[in-house]
């Protein structure tokens, strides 16, 4: 497939995927969304994978990341890869962030707790508002969606099968 092919198949423009493809910008997280679905990957074939052994402690500083300058959205893998039948992320919104306009859904369960900060977090067209400590559990099929408030909020998630 062309990169013209590609970015029209993905409502996005040649030049942004150019610029993707040589490494310069750095998407949103609607952007890596419309391309996984293109693609038919899971979005998180965005990180940068090695497959690692079983067993293997991952450290803070060791962490795979992808940062979202454009939404201020920081994800790090808490698992080496995305190889297994779970995956983790410990995720860091910025205030007064949504993704309303861009709600996530997929195959699978998934569960969020909240490390700092409070955060609505909205399944279908029901709504819940989370702090530190609160957790939650939901099947990822339903369209899901998150809003901050006037603070950092961090999360960990926890999905089956990975859908990152």
């Amino acid at each position: 497939m062309t990169i013209a092919e590609l970015a029209r198949k993905a409502g996005i423009s040649s030049g942004l995927l150019s610029q993707l493809e040589r490494g310069k910008g750095n998407p949103s997280i609607e952007t890596l969304s419309q391309l996984s679905r293109t693609l038919a990957i899971p979005i998180g074939t965005f990180f940068e994978t090695v497959n690692a052994p079983s067993g293997e402690v991952i450290h803070p500083h060791t962490r795979r990341c992808l940062v979202l300058a454009d939404s201020g959205m920081t994800y790090q893998l808490l698992v080496p890869d995305l190889q297994g039948s779970l995956s983790m992320l410990y995720i860091e919104l910025p205030p007064a962030f949504s993704n309303a306009d861009a709600p996530f859904s997929h195959h699978g369960e998934e569960v969020v707790f909240v490390l700092s900060g409070s955060i609505e977090i909205h399944l279908g067209d029901r709504k819940s508002l989370l702090g530190p400590g609160d957790s939650i559990r939901f099947s990822s099929t339903v369209d899901h969606w998150y809003k901050t408030f006037d603070e950092r909020v961090v999360v960990i998630t926890a999905q089956t099968p990975p859908s990152f």
